[in-house]
C-alpha cells in the first residue's frame, strides 16, 4: 500500500511508501530520559489504565467528534489533498471524507451489540456457570498512516480503535504535508488529550517512537517497511495490522463487454493518478483482446479526462519528485500505446498504457502506484491463472468475463486479500466485508466491524459459582479409573453427526 516517510537504508523503488514515525511505551527503565515519546506513550496508557476509555458513552463522543471534524474541515481536507496530490474534490470528498462518515455511521449503529459478552456452547461440566467472549480493547495503540488517501487511510483504523476502548497515537504521513498539518493542528481538538495524541516527523521520529511498548500496531505501507514495523513490534511481542499491497492483476476474457470492462478498468487505475493501493496494476488478456480494450481505453480517458488530460481539474498529480521520478522511468517498460506525456513541473504523468511488456520489465518488479497501466499477454485463462500463481499474493484480483463461469473460477484458483469481479476497486466500498492483505500483501483485516475486532482482544471467560463442590470432586486426587469416566463424560464434546433421517 502507501505510507509516509522513506527509510533511509530501503531501495528507491521499495521505499515510496515508508512511514513517517512510530512509537511506544515508555514506562520501564527511565525510557523517558531516553526517548521523546515514552512520556506521552506513558500518559496515554495511564489514562488507560484508570478505564476512562471503555465505556460506551465514552467511545460514542469519541466517534461523534470524529464526524464532527469531517464536516467541520472539509474544504480544508479538500485545498489540503488538492496541494498535496492533485486531487479532485470529488474524488477527495469520495474517498476521505464519504466513506469515512460510512464507517462511523455503521460503527456508531452497532457499536452496542458489537460491545456485549458474546455466549459461547457449553460441556456438561459448566452447564450451571456463565461462559463468554469478553471484548476488551488493546490498551495503547499506534497508527501509522500513509501519504496518498492521508485521511482515509488514518481515520477508518482510528474509529476501529476507539470503538474497541483503545487509547491511540496517530502517525501521519510527513509525504502529504498540507494534509500533515491540517490533521497534527485540527484534530487534537476534537478528541480527548488524554487519550489521543498526533504526532508528526520523519524517519528519525518514526524509529524513535517505534522504540516504545506499544499494545497494537497498525501499519499502511509497502512490505519492505512493513517487515521493519514488524521487526521492532516483535521486540515488545506486539501483534500488528500491516496493510501492504503488491501487484493486482485484472484478467479480462475474451468474453465480455469491452467498452464497461475499459471504463471500469481505467477509473480505477487513474483515480487519485494510480495512487492506490488495490489499483489494477496490470492487465493480462489475450493479444485479441488487446486489439479490442486498447481503443476502448483511449476512449474512455478521453470521455474522462478529455484530449488532455492535463488539462483537466478531475487527474491528479503524483505526490512528490521522488514519486515523480520513480513512476517516470517505469515509462520505458515495453511500448507506451497511449498517453506517456509527462511534466516534472508540475508532477504530471498522462493516463497510460504500455504494450510489449514482458515479465521481467521493470513495472513488473513492483507495484507502480502511478497512472500506468501496462498489458501482459496470455493464450488462455490457464496461463493468466498460472501467471498469478506464480508472483506474490496481492491485495485484490480482478477478473472480468460475461460468463460468471470464468468470475468464479479465477476467484477459485487464486488467492489474495480481495476479489472483485466484472468492476475495480468497488469492493472496498462496503463496510460490511473485511479489507486486508495475505502474504506479502499484508496481514489482519479492518472495515467496520472487523475493525472492531482488530482492536479488540477477544477474552475467553467462564465464571462460577462457589457451591456445587461436589460436582467438582471427580477431577480431584487421588485419581481413579471411575473418575475418569465421569471427567470424560463431563467434558466431553461429541461430533455432530453429517447424516440425516430420510
Amino acid at each position: 500500500m502507501e505510507t509516509g516517510t522513506v527509510f533511509p537504508q530501503l531501495p528507491e523503488s521499495e521505499a515510496k511508501r515508508a512511514p513517517g514515525g512510530d512509537g511506544g511505551n515508555g514506562s520501564v527503565d527511565g525510557d523517558a530520559l531516553r526517548n521523546p515519546y515514552a512520556g506521552l506513550v506513558s500518559h496515554l496508557r495511564a489514562s488507560w489504565l484508570s478505564g476512562k476509555t471503555r465505556p460506551m458513552e465514552y467511545r460514542v463522543a469519541q466517534l461523534e467528534a470524529l464526524g464532527r471534524f469531517l464536516d467541520d474541515k472539509k474544504q480544508q481536507i479538500m485545498d489540503a489533498t488538492a496541494s498535496d496530490l492533485g486531487k479532485a474534490p470529488f474524488e477527495t470528498e469520495l474517498s476521505e471524507i464519504l466513506m469515512c462518515k460510512n464507517e462511523l455511521h455503521e460503527t456508531l449503529s452497532n457499536l452496542s451489540r458489537w460491545m456485549k459478552d458474546e455466549k459461547v456452547d457449553r460441556i456438561l461440566a459448566v452447564q450451571l456457570d456463565s461462559a463468554f467472549i469478553r471484548k476488551d480493547p488493546y490498551g495503547v495503540v499506534l497508527i501509522i498512516a500513509p501519504w496518498n488517501y492521508p485521511i482515509h487511510l488514518f481515520l477508518v483504523p482510528l474509529i476501529g480503535a476507539i470503538a474497541a476502548g483503545n487509547c491511540a497515537i496517530i502517525k501521519p504521513s510527513e509525504v502529504s504535508k498540507k494534509t500533515e498539518t491540517l490533521v497534527a493542528e485540527a484534530l487534537p481538538s476534537y478528541l480527548d488529550k488524554d487519550c489521543f495524541a498526533v504526532v508528526t516527523g520523519g524517519v528519525q521520529e518514526t524509529t524513535r517512537l517505534l522504540e516504545n511498548k506499544f499494545d497494537y500496531i497498525f501499519f499502511t505501507g509497502s512490505p519492505p517497511v512493513g517487515r521493519i514495523v514488524m521487526t521492532a513490534a516483535a521486540k515488545h511481542l506486539t501483534p500488528v495490522t500491516l496493510e501492504l499491497g503488491g501487484k493486482n492483476p485484472c484478467y479480462v476474457s475474451d468474453t465480455c463487454d469491452v467498452t464497461n470492462v475499459a471504463r471500469r478498468v481505467a477509473w480505477g487505475r487513474f483515480f487519485n493518478a494510480g495512487q492506490t493501493c488495490i489499483a489494477p496494476d496490470y492487465l493480462l488478456c489475450t493479444l485479441e483482446m488487446q486489439e479490442k480494450l486498447l481503443p476502448a481505453l483511449q476512449k474512455a480517458i478521453i470521455d474522462f479526462y478529455g484530449p488532455n488530460p492535463r488539462e483537466s481539474p478531475d487527474f491528479g498529480r503524483i505526490v512528490s519528485d521522488k514519486q515523480f521520478q520513480r513512476v517516470q522511468r517505469l515509462l520505458g517498460s515495453g511500448r507506451v500505446a497511449i498517453g506517456g506525456q509527462t511534466d516534472e513541473a508540475e508532477r504530471y504523468i498522462a493516463p497510460t498504457v504500455l504494450v510489449d511488456v514482458q515479465p521481467s520489465d521493470p513495472v513488473m518488479q513492483e507495484e507502480i502506484f502511478g497512472p500506468i497501466l501496462p498489458i501482459i499477454i496470455i493464450t488462455n485463462m490457464d496461463e493468466a491463472i498460472d501467471f498469478i500463481n506464480s508472483r506474490e499474493r496481492p491485495l485484490a484480483v480482478y477478473a472480468f468475463s460475461s460468463d460468471d463461469k470464468v468470475v468464479n473460477r479465477v476467484l477459485e484458483q487464486t488467492s489474495s486479500g480481495g476479489f472483485c469481479g466484472n468492476d475495480t476497486m468497488m469492493h472496498v466500498t462496503l463496510p460490511s466485508l473485511p479489507f486486508g492483505g495475505i502474504g506479502n500483501s499484508g496481514l489482519g483485516t479492518h472495515h467496520g466491524k472487523f475493525s472492531f475486532d482488530t482492536f479488540s482482544h477477544a477474552r475467553g471467560c467462564l465464571k462460577r459459582g462457589m457451591g456445587q463442590e461436589p460436582l467438582n470432586a471427580p477431577r480431584y486426587p487421588p485419581y481413579s479409573q471411575r473418575k475418569f469416566g465421569i471427567i470424560q463424560a463431563a467434558l466431553k464434546t461429541a461430533r455432530v453427526s453429517d447424516c440425516t433421517l430420510l
